[in-house]
């Protein structure tokens, strides 16, 4: 069976683009390690890039992905704990200094979690047992809700952000390192369309368009 040739053909455009220019950077991290300051949990979508979103060279980005971006809550008992021993190298094995939950337009994971609303998640496979994590964060939404918008599908995108951000907390080595002035939480959300980054604001817990004092303009396409 033929390895991919599509993959074949990217690799040959990294050789001889990216990696040419990234080189020394390699070589530096092939030696001495990683050290990110930050790490994301992005969703696994492949409209979804962290690195291509926020501009990130090799080695900048501790990077996590799952269906809908979730943090599950922490728990001591035995299996295969993925995102939670992704989180526990981050924080114990590289000391970031951020976690960015980032969420996403017309996020699959959220849609199928809504669809399914009334059924059992544990009876559908690995992706019903994993959506089922949304279930906090669609209680919270329907008896204190933080926003007063229209779209149900948006609405509950902001909020499995917020709850995976409680669960991160459930982890005592985050709630730590949080406590010490170590480490800070970020929640973020991306439209794949528009290219509009919005972030979460820790005090009222509403997503607003990122801006900044290096802040940008969304470049508009001008029609043929």
């Amino acid at each position: 069976m033929a390895f991919p040739s599509e993959l074949l053909n990217g690799y040959s455009r990294y050789l001889h683009k990216g990696f040419l220019r990234d080189k020394e950077i390699q070589e530096h991290l092939a030696i001495y390690g990683q050290t990110p300051e930050v790490m994301v949990v992005s969703c696994c979508d492949s409209r979804v890039t962290p690195e291509g979103i926020f501009g990130a060279g090799p080695g900048e980005l501790f990077v996590v992905r799952n269906v809908a971006n979730l943090v599950p809550p922490f728990e001591a008992t035995e299996g295969q704990h993925g995102t939670s021993a992704a989180i526990e190298y981050g924080v114990t094995g590289l000391h970031v200094k951020h976690i960015v939950v980032m969420g996403h337009c017309k996020c699959g994971g959220i849609q199928a979690f809504r669809e399914s609303a009334n059924q059992d998640h544990a009876q559908k496979g690995f992706i019903g047992r994993w959506i089922k994590l949304l279930e906090p964060a669609a209680i919270s939404m329907a008896c204190m809700p933080v926003d007063k918008i229209e779209d149900p599908q948006l609405a509950m995108e902001y909020a499995g952000v917020r709850q995976s951000l409680k669960n991160l907390m459930t982890f005592p080595f985050v709630n730590e390192a949080v406590d010490r002035g170590e480490l800070q939480l970020h929640g973020a959300w991306f439209d794949i369309g528009s290219a509009e980054l919005r972030v979460m604001d820790a005090a009222t817990e509403r997503f607003e368009t990122a801006d900044g004092p290096e802040a940008l303009p969304i470049p508009t396409v001008a029609a043929e």
